[in-house]
């Protein structure tokens, strides 16, 4: 087991790129903000139609199909994180990880097929 002094400068490099990248990206909001014209004309809030005037409003609806794939993407997108790591080391795990992991794709199996079988994925 790891001292506990040990396992915290383990952090101290990914707490010190955090900050780095919060920094970074706020000096650039605000450099943008400070640096970057700005009009307030009423055409500069229009779509851009090759020069041609909009012939529809830019903003349309999107239907719900497309946040459930954007979900299931999402979903399974997180599993291959999850799995990754485990594989890696899938050797050294031993059978109560291997087991956890056999239930953990199990599980979005099942969603997986309540998904088909509900007609969630077929494109309408």
């Amino acid at each position: 087991m790891l001292p506990t002094d040990q396992l915290f400068s383990d952090y101290v490099p990914v707490l010190i790129a955090s900050i780095a990248g919060f920094i970074l990206v706020i000096s650039a909001l605000i450099g943008s903000r400070l640096l970057a014209p700005f009009s307030e004309e009423r055409e500069k809030g229009t779509t851009y139609e090759c020069g041609m005037l909009p012939l529809r409003r830019a903003s349309t609806n999107v239907g719900n199909r497309f946040y459930l794939y954007g979900i299931l993407f999402i979903i399974f997108d997180v599993e291959a994180v999850f799995i990754f790591p485990w594989v890696l080391t899938f050797v050294g795990v031993g059978p109560l990880a291997y087991w956890t992991m056999v239930t953990f794709v199990a599980i979005l199996g099942l969603g997986l097929a309540y998904a088909w079988k509900k007609g969630a994925l077929q494109w309408r």
